[in-house]
């Protein structure tokens, strides 16, 4: 909900439940339901040899129509917005070589992946652009914080996954410290897909009847550049944005993988739809509507790291920055030539239309949701932990400004904040003052409650991101294993993120 008739100041020290504030658009908006639905496309490797897919990405500005008629200039990988999806395979490495052409450093962090620490995207681990100087120990944040442990390329970086994790949809996305929330607001996102042989025999709809929608809000100018209040617009020296959004950056314009409120056409039959909000810090509630007002079901058959146990069905579902779903919906009972409306119940005016499915004729359809998902999820039991740990994301004071705190700190890169054992089963019991989607680097986690009480439906399976509603306290339990190294956890609102609300986890 945007701060109106209130400082975001203000609101903040009054503790109001704001997610942000939003921006208006200078320029007339297009009607939704008309802008076909895109398909990101799919990156081919450069070479396949020795049990290793290698991929080759141009990180670089280009001007693209977003709204009909109508160009704008964006930070892009391979110059599309989203990026090219990557199509991985469960324990087959990968190496993706990223190359800088942009005007400012970056970072690249594969979101969801089990990653080393070297391919991880530490917010301090920059990729160079050309002519831009290289200090010895780069210099960041509101405080000019250095970070002897920085690894420096210039041009080029290599990142390998190792992909030994379970199918599932992640995502990439720039991760500079103090300037993540304006480079993905500038285009920096893309989504990979993890897949294997178990989760390919479900029957689960597949081909052009299983759809990646990732959905961002933004804002336009006059001109058709993009709208965001960066103090510094260069995004090279002062981080932060004005005061108004201190609280979140938020949009009037509802994109779905780079289209204002499009349009599918579909068969009337089962679809998958994996779901990403990549959005700064909006909020969605999403329900499916028919034109004679009956809502569908959403079979959610996975979340943030992958297949649920069992199917869960949802009339609505919540999803944060940076959560995943993925739900099947079907539409053999509407109507051919009928509509089916996405809406977010937490929008108002142009915000409550996210996109629309034209059910366009009837088919066959061979596929299931079958009842039991996947039997592979970890069990780990409250009593398994070694330890139970307290966070608190709060609104506080950074280096005399307004910023947003964990324990009462902001990030510091040279800090160690926690430190685990590697194979350490622990408790974590987090708790907000108002929205915080609180993502975890490397470990996927459970979430054993929710305010003392039962998780909530949309909490099952095993996620990288939990949503923390304004006064909300929730417990998380993970085992740390894969690899030892300094890891990242941080609120994905991003603009929280940049201004402070991040902590370091290191594996020993």
């Amino acid at each position: 909900m945007a701060v109106t008739g209130l400082s975001a100041a203000a609101a903040l020290s009054r503790r109001v439940p704001v997610t942000g504030a939003e921006l208006a658009s200078a320029l007339p908006l297009p009607p939704a339901f008309e802008v076909p639905l895109p398909l990101p496309s799919v990156l081919k490797p450069v070479t396949t040899s020795g049990g290793v897919d290698r991929y080759e990405i141009s990180q670089r500005e280009v001007s693209l129509e977003i709204l009909p008629g109508v160009r704008t200039p964006m930070w892009t990988y391979h110059g599309t917005f989203p990026g090219p999806t990557i199509e991985a395979r469960r324990g087959r490495p990968i190496t993706v070589t990223h190359r800088n052409e942009l005007p400012v450093p970056t970072v690249v962090h594969l979101h969801g992946g089990r990653n080393t620490p070297d391919s991880d995207g530490y917010p301090t681990d920059l990729v160079l652009p050309d002519g831009w100087p290289a200090p010895a120990h780069p210099m960041h944040g509101m405080a000019g914080m250095t970070d002897p442990r920085a690894v420096v390329t210039r041009l080029t970086r290599d990142y390998t996954f190792p992909m030994d994790q379970r199918p599932a949809l992640l995502w990439y996305h720039d991760h500079r410290m103090d300037f993540t929330a304006p480079a993905i607001w500038r285009g920096l996102a893309g989504l990979q897909i993890v897949r294997d042989d178990a989760e390919d025999s479900l029957g689960l709809p597949a081909g052009p009847r299983e759809l990646p929608l990732a959905i961002t809000d933004r804002a336009f100018d006059a001109d058709g550049g993009l709208r965001y209040p960066a103090l510094d617009p260069t995004l090279r020296e002062q981080p932060g944005v004005h005061e108004a959004y201190l609280a979140g950056v938020l949009g009037d314009v509802i994109l779905v993988n780079g289209a204002p409120w499009p349009v599918h056409e579909v068969d009337a039959v089962r679809h998958r739809l994996r779901v990403l909000n990549a959005s700064n810090a909006r909020h969605y509630e999403l329900e499916a509507v028919t034109d004679d007002g009956r809502r569908l079901d959403l079979v959610q058959v996975g979340a943030d790291q992958g297949l649920l146990e069992a199917p869960v069905t949802h009339q609505f579902l919540p999803i944060a920055p940076a959560e995943r779903y993925d739900v099947v919906i079907d539409f053999a009972g509407v109507p051919v030539g009928s509509l089916v409306r996405i809406v977010n119940r937490l929008g108002s005016g142009r915000t409550r239309d996210v996109m629309a499915f034209r059910v366009a004729r009837k088919a066959a359809d061979d596929s299931r949701v079958p009842r039991t998902l996947s039997t592979d999820l970890p069990t780990w039991r409250r009593s398994d932990a070694v330890r139970v740990r307290d966070f608190s994301f709060r609104a506080g004071r950074v280096h005399g400004g307004h910023g947003w705190l964990i324990g009462g700190l902001p990030f510091d890169p040279a800090r160690p904040d926690v430190t685990v054992r590697l194979g350490d089963v622990e408790v974590w019991r987090l708790v907000a003052d108002v929205h915080h989607p609180v993502h975890l680097h490397l470990a996927g986690f459970r979430v054993l409650s929710r305010g003392g009480k039962q998780p909530l439906p949309h909490d099952a399976g095993l996620k990288d991101t939990v949503s923390l509603r304004p006064g909300e306290s929730a417990e998380i339990i993970t085992r740390f294993d894969g690899y030892r190294g300094r890891y990242l956890f941080h609120c994905h609102n991003a603009e929280h993120e940049d201004m402070g609300m991040m902590a370091n986890l290191e594996i020993v």
